[in-house]
């Protein structure tokens, strides 16, 4: 059997294994959570499964730097728990996201369960050129939907953090720091993250 005939059959088999599933706006929280586990980023939302590219290394540095300052700052004052992504998150019927980092309060603990999070306190989001409009536009609504207090949108390309508070409602920009300043959080009040330590 010639290699083309075993490709052109293996692609067969894939779209045989595609059909089993729902079309894109057609998936529910059912089909979701009845994926196979897996280490790719994978969300949902509008019916639709959202499958984003393996992080970078500099997203994957800039992460692991930000959660260890905030996960010690949160465990040396016992204010919750802090993960970081991959770990689904629901924010309402049909709309599961992985934010890059999330902080649950000691006052919303019940919200944990061992299957996903509900609504977390703040979300941490890392911003490239390829996540922009989901993180700037659709996540951003989607968070302040949901009434998620705080939303920290970290640009790795400006080099900089902005912190958004959730206020009547609506999130309004509470700062904005660039490179050789320090960011600040109203919700962990105490906090102080130099910008420069994040981005080197």
């Amino acid at each position: 059997m010639s290699q083309a005939i075993e490709e052109l059959q293996a692609e067969d088999r894939v779209l045989e294994i595609a059909r089993l599933f729902p079309r894109q706006g057609e998936w529910t929280e059912e089909d979701y959570f009845s994926l196979p586990e897996t280490n790719k980023i994978v969300e949902l939302s509008g019916g639709r499964l959202i499958i984003s590219p393996a992080p970078t290394e500099e997203h994957q540095r800039i992460s692991s730097k930000l959660y260890l300052l905030i996960v010690n700052f949160v465990l040396s004052n016992n204010l919750g728990e802090v993960r970081y992504s991959p770990l689904d998150v629901r924010l309402g019927p049909g709309i599961i996201r992985q934010p890059d980092i999330v902080f649950m309060s000691n006052k919303h603990r019940k919200r944990i369960t061992n299957k996903h999070w509900g609504i977390p306190d703040m979300v941490v989001e890392i911003v490239s050129s390829g996540t922009k409009k989901q993180d700037r536009v659709d996540k951003f609504s989607e968070y302040e939907k949901a009434g998620i207090s705080e939303y920290w949108i970290v640009d790795i390309l400006k080099k900089s953090i902005e912190v958004f508070t959730l206020e009547k409602g609506a999130y309004v920009l509470f700062g904005k720091w660039g490179t050789s300043e320090i960011a600040y959080s109203k919700l962990l009040a105490g906090i102080q993250v130099t910008v420069n330590s994040v981005f080197e």
